[in-house]
């Protein structure tokens, strides 16, 4: 049985300030306080993790070691299955340019790896979000979620962030770069893990 939370503040460990607006806005109907790592000016910790459940106890635990205040990770990435899962948790990694991170040339790079394969579209993948919540006690929760779907190019929207506007969901002739973000936080690989994570340990 998972533990329930019953504080009213949460700091969500992520410097990116788009998956802050993104959990802001799933949670905001359960009436948490919510902060972000930027906000208590924590440093970001090293994600040497291989899957996206070790990268998330990383960032969860480094929070709450440094604030005392119960944390709620993420690692999330995009799997596609014609690059035999990549770029998964090396999907930040792809759009670094070392002065920050590119996500237009990220994609551009994508693109170019699924020519290479000679593979045939459609080109199916899925967005993963690995949620963790960790609290001081050194305890914590898993919940994964996805949404499946296929890379799709030129890049479409300007919606949403990284990955978004070459990642056509399954059932959608858009792309998540081309949804508002109530629509895509209906359907969303996070909104999914938190659905799980409200359901263990909100009480739904």
């Amino acid at each position: 049985m998972t533990r329930k939370f019953t504080d009213k503040k949460l700091l969500i460990a992520t410097h990116n300030a788009g998956k802050l607006e993104e959990f802001k806005a799933l949670l905001a109907p359960h009436g948490i306080e919510v902060v972000g790592a930027a906000d208590m000016d924590l440093p970001e910790p090293v994600e040497d993790g291989t899957t996206f459940v070790e990268n998330a106890r990383i960032k969860a635990h480094a929070a709450v070691k440094a604030t005392g205040i119960p944390a709620l990770s993420d690692d999330s990435g995009i799997e596609i299955d014609a690059l035999d899962g990549a770029p998964g948790v090396y999907t930040a990694d792809w759009a670094e340019t070392g002065k920050g991170r590119d996500f237009i040339m990220a994609m551009g790079k994508t693109h170019d790896r699924l020519l290479e394969t000679g593979k045939p579209q459609p080109w199916t993948a899925r967005f993963c979000c690995t949620l963790v919540l960790a609290w001081p006690d050194g305890h914590d929760e898993v919940f994964p979620g996805t949404v499946e779907g296929t890379v799709v190019w030129p890049m479409r929207g300007a919606e949403g962030h990284g990955y978004d506007p070459i990642f056509q969901p399954d059932g959608f002739d858009i792309t998540l770069g081309e949804m508002p973000a109530e629509q895509k936080n209906q359907i969303s690989h996070r909104r999914n893990a938190l659905a799980k994570l409200m359901q263990g340990c909100f009480d739904g």
